[in-house]
């Protein structure tokens, strides 16, 4: 019950973990199918209609519900502590926003056990996800879905901008703050603006499916095109959405374990805000080939280009904070290191992509899944396991084991670039993308049995993986609470795991690099900014729960034409909307006396 009603950011960070590795090994073993079926010419190890549920699935999920979750629960255990926070901005909406996300994504993947999957690619593009080409309901479980879900997201992009702009400790200046809790506040408005945009557009097809309105319906007078726009003016910022946190988490990974300053740092964060900024004038490189024309084309490929520089100064400054520090090889660092040269390659490949003649060879073939998961899996899951592996400690008292990591960290790295640098040549030879089979003699055979043989082993690294959190679990609690001893920012200045509360008083910021500056002067803790006084919680609450059970039955009720069981649905959440308005909950105190005890708790 503990969990189930809790608002604690902690604890709402280790949901959030839970149920994006749920969702990360589902989305693996789709991929995983994918690949077998490809290992061969002309297999029939799944039909051509179960091939396209697959890549649409495993599109959909790792994007929305694997990828996502994990950076939410970085966010969730890191931020507060690292600005000196007891807790985020709108605790009850951040439980409302890990429960919304998660009846979301069981209502996308329930469409597996219906029987009706969607299988319009993870763009769902129309009118191939339109009522005339696709009459079943998998595209509205999609649709649905995502709306579900997408609605926690947006909260938590408005929680954590409210927290990290309230809630610093005194002295912590938006120029003291942690990169990573940078990256995370650039992030949360990325999310602020972008997913209206896929709402907008989600709701537009859901009227088309259910309503038989005509945003898209062509024979009567729709726009197929418009789609295109709305999902990439939401769908390119979702990369960078995806992206940013994983930059935040290498640079405190790599500057902790070089024992050195990060290089640069204000160059880094004007760097991360021009990413951003330039992020959402670069949608219409996705369309290169819809005809735009070439002064379209010409305008998106030069700002797609210009992303490249404030990418590479970050890449430059990696580097220099590796230059001449004590670098320690601790899995953490592994994958922040690998995921250097990995995300470079996916930015390469992303400028040849935005030439937009060749754009017109190298569109919808093999080339572009190639440089799709270079960024993304060599960027964003690399530093995803980076900081598993750094705050893990933090999150649960335990050290992971470093001989497990290590074998985590190598056979997911080369399974990696086994499975997605010889697609860029299967690419460039020709092989077209979501095609479930291919003819022998074409000279696709060998590359693709070779990245099957990659795709086993990125699955035998992940086993490895849980294999560690099995066996660690077993072990006391016995980190420290400077676990890796270099800790730079204040979350290494508290218990490991952190008491309910945090920090017993607010600590006073006096530089950057807050908690390395107080033990450069041979302190063991931080100087307090407050009295030792009475400390106010907010209380748990099951209504998150329940309101996001009322959405989850009001989608079954819409999609299936059940008027009344969707009805039903709506009043249950407004409901609690309610009672959430109407009942004051002023939350609890711990006391003095009781602070020491329940470190632990």
């Amino acid at each position: 019950m503990d969990w189930l009603t809790t608002v604690d950011h902690k604890k709402i960070g280790i949901l959030y973990m839970i149920a994006g590795l749920f969702f990360f090994l589902i989305g693996g073993l789709e991929a995983v199918v994918i690949r077998v079926q490809l290992m061969k010419p002309m297999n029939d190890v799944v039909s051509s209609d179960t091939f396209n549920e697959l890549i649409t699935m495993h599109g959909t999920t790792m994007i929305f519900l694997a990828a996502m979750p994990l950076l939410f629960a970085l966010m969730n255990a890191v931020i507060p502590l690292q600005i000196g926070a007891r807790d985020v901005a709108f605790p009850f909406l951040n439980s409302l926003g890990f429960w919304t996300f998660f009846f979301g994504g069981v209502l996308l993947n329930l469409s597996w056990f219906a029987g009706t999957v969607p299988d319009a690619g993870w763009t769902s593009y129309v009118p191939l996800a339109g009522p005339t080409y696709n009459s079943g309901h998998g595209v509205d479980y999609y649709v649905i879905g995502l709306q579900i879900a997408g609605i926690g997201t947006l909260l938590g992009g408005i929680n954590f901008m409210a927290t990290i702009i309230n809630m610093r400790a005194p002295g912590l200046s938006f120029m003291r703050l942690p990169m990573f809790t940078w990256t995370i506040f650039i992030t949360s408005a990325l999310i602020v603006f972008a997913f209206p945009a896929l709402t907008v557009g989600l709701v537009a097809l859901m009227f088309d499916r259910l309503f038989h309105a005509n945003f898209f319906e062509v024979a009567n007078g729709g726009n197929e095109v418009l789609w295109e726009h709305i999902f990439w003016v939401f769908g390119h910022p979702e990369v960078y959405i995806l992206i940013v946190p994983a930059f935040g988490v290498i640079s405190e990974v790599v500057s902790t374990f070089s024992r050195k300053r990060l290089f640069g740092y204000s160059s880094m964060v004007f760097a991360t805000v021009l990413i951003a900024f330039l992020g959402f004038m670069v949608w219409a490189h996705h369309m290169f080939t819809t005809g735009l024309g070439p002064v379209a084309n010409g305008l998106f490929s030069i700002a797609t280009m210009l992303i490249a520089v404030p990418t590479g100064v970050k890449i430059f400054n990696w580097l220099f904070t590796l230059w001449g520090g004590s670098i320690r090889f601790t899995t953490a660092s592994l994958f922040a290191i690998g995921f250097i040269p990995t995300f470079v390659m996916g930015g390469v490949t992303g400028v040849m992509l935005a030439s937009a003649p060749a754009d017109y060879q190298y569109h919808d073939t093999y080339f572009v899944v190639a440089h799709f998961h270079y960024v993304i899996v060599g960027g964003l899951i690399f530093g995803i396991f980076s900081g598993l592996h750094y705050w893990w400690p933090k999150m649960f008292g335990r050290m992971l084991n470093e001989t497990l990591g290590k074998i985590t960290f190598w056979t997911f790295f080369i399974g990696f670039h086994l499975t997605f640098f010889i697609q860029h040549f299967l690419g460039l030879l020709g092989m077209p993308r979501r095609v479930y089979t291919y003819l022998d003699g074409q000279g696709f055979n060998n590359m693709n049995f070779i990245s099957t043989i990659g795709a086993f082993l990125m699955g035998i690294g992940t086993i490895a993986f849980l294999l560690n959190i099995f066996i660690t679990w077993s072990k006391p609690r016995n980190a420290a609470a400077d676990a890796w001893e270099d800790g730079r920012s204040l979350e290494w200045s508290i218990p490991s795991p952190p008491p309910e509360y945090n920090f017993k008083q607010t600590p006073l910021v006096r530089g950057y690099d807050a908690w390395w500056k107080e033990k450069m002067e041979g302190k063991t803790a931080m100087t307090p900014a407050e009295p030792v006084g009475s400390i106010h919680m907010p209380s748990p609450s099951i209504l998150p729960l329940i309101m996001s059970l009322g959405l989850f039955i009001a989608g079954f009720g819409f999609m299936y034409d059940r008027l009344i069981v969707g009805g039903l649905g709506l009043l249950i959440t407004f409901a609690c909307m309610i009672l959430r308005s109407l009942y004051d909950d002023h939350g609890f105190h711990i006391e003095p006396e009781d602070q020491d005890e329940g470190v632990h708790a």
